[in-house]
């Protein structure tokens, strides 16, 4: 689950992360700084997925960013993941000539009363094309929700997810080593 979580979560990273390899709209340069701030800021991520390999039923999981470390919750069981987020990143950062894909500005909305920026995105890196819409708030300059379509082609194939990042009272786990 670990190895699955790290495919889907370097493809999120692939979408989020601008880099010169990508057609970026300059305007796009906060939905890239953002991705980076919330790796290094404790965050607590739920998401939905629906895919191929969940039998096309919805899978919830968590993530908490705290603590120099990445925790995951699924099926009710939290686990600490083998990479920390500077690791995350510097995954990204070491893979970024591999990406080709595009980033701009769509507008602005209102996330849960927050005033953000929507970008869209699309990646096609060694891992899979993936499609997302990111709102990213105006006044913090972080993540607020994500909305994801990513192929990784073979069993794994075409898979939807849906993210919602919370930066309030963000701690790890209890009893999570």
């Amino acid at each position: 689950m670990d190895r699955l979580f790290n495919i889907i979560f370097a493809a999120l990273l692939g979408s989020m992360l601008a880099t010169p390899a990508l057609a970026m709209d300059p305007s796009c340069q906060p939905a890239a700084d953002a991705s980076a701030k919330m790796l290094t800021t404790p965050t607590h991520i739920t998401s939905t997925t629906t895919a191929a390999y969940t039998g096309g039923k919805p899978r919830n999981t968590e993530s908490i960013y705290a603590g120099n470390a990445i925790y995951v919750n699924v099926g009710g069981k939290w686990s600490r993941s083998k990479m920390t987020p500077q690791e995350m990143l510097k995954m990204e950062q070491e893979n970024r000539g591999s990406k080709k894909g595009t980033c701009h500005y769509v507008r602005d909305e209102l996330v849960n009363g927050e005033a953000a920026a929507l970008y869209a995105e699309q990646s096609d890196t060694e891992v899979g094309k993936s499609e997302a819409q990111t709102w990213i708030s105006k006044s913090r300059g972080l993540p607020l929700r994500t909305e994801m379509d990513i192929d990784v082609g073979g069993s794994m194939g075409k898979s939807h997810m849906s993210m919602h990042y919370d930066y309030t009272n963000v701690q790890p786990p209890a009893g999570v080593q």
